[in-house]
């Protein structure tokens, strides 16, 4: 490859680092993973906004220099694709575990989130926390469980008054039968 061409396409991927925000992301091998997997894979994940870009590791690895995350390229060894996109890296890091275990042939490197880089155990554990969505569902549960008890201790004696006046009213309707 010509330098030019090198210039262009490390220019096109410090583009696409900077303007999509690539700042989490997956490096997988996608060695010996067949051409109808391949697109399978794609579409199922582009559908849930995750990306996957083959990319040449050295200029990569510049484009990443460029934005102060020098820091993965520890990750870039041998033929790699980098997986972005979605809701979070978790996201993405359950969807490319499930597709690891369907197709044998992809291998996940590591991970790069927030400053941080994981290897592929610590990519793995990436995929057993829980999502964006889950976090947040929790937290409305942390904010609406005290309203709940108020409520539940409001109602509850009201329930027992209106269950002795209920038993009021059925005996004096035997007495009076």
């Amino acid at each position: 490859m010509s330098k030019y061409i090198k210039q262009l396409v490390q220019a096109q991927l410090a583009k696409k680092v900077g303007d999509e925000t690539i700042d989490d992301f997956l490096v997988v091998s996608m060695k010996g993973v067949g051409g109808i997997d391949n697109n399978v894979m794609r579409g199922a994940l582009k559908q849930k906004g995750i990306r996957v870009l083959v990319v040449k590791n050295s200029l990569f690895a510049r484009a990443l220099r460029d934005r102060k995350m020098e820091g993965a390229a520890a990750l870039f060894s041998g033929p790699c694709a980098v997986v972005y996109g979605g809701d979070s890296i978790v996201d993405m890091a359950k969807e490319m575990i499930a597709w690891t275990k369907k197709v044998k042939a992809i291998e996940i490197k590591g991970a790069f989130t927030d400053g941080t880089l994981f290897d592929s155990k610590g990519a793995e554990a990436l995929s057993r926390m829980p999502s964006r969505a889950e976090l947040l569902a929790r937290d409305v549960a942390c904010v609406l469980a005290p309203g709940a008890r108020v409520g539940g201790a409001l109602l509850g004696p009201g329930g027992r008054i209106a269950g002795c006046l209920k038993s009021i009213i059925e005996k004096a309707e035997k007495q009076a039968a």
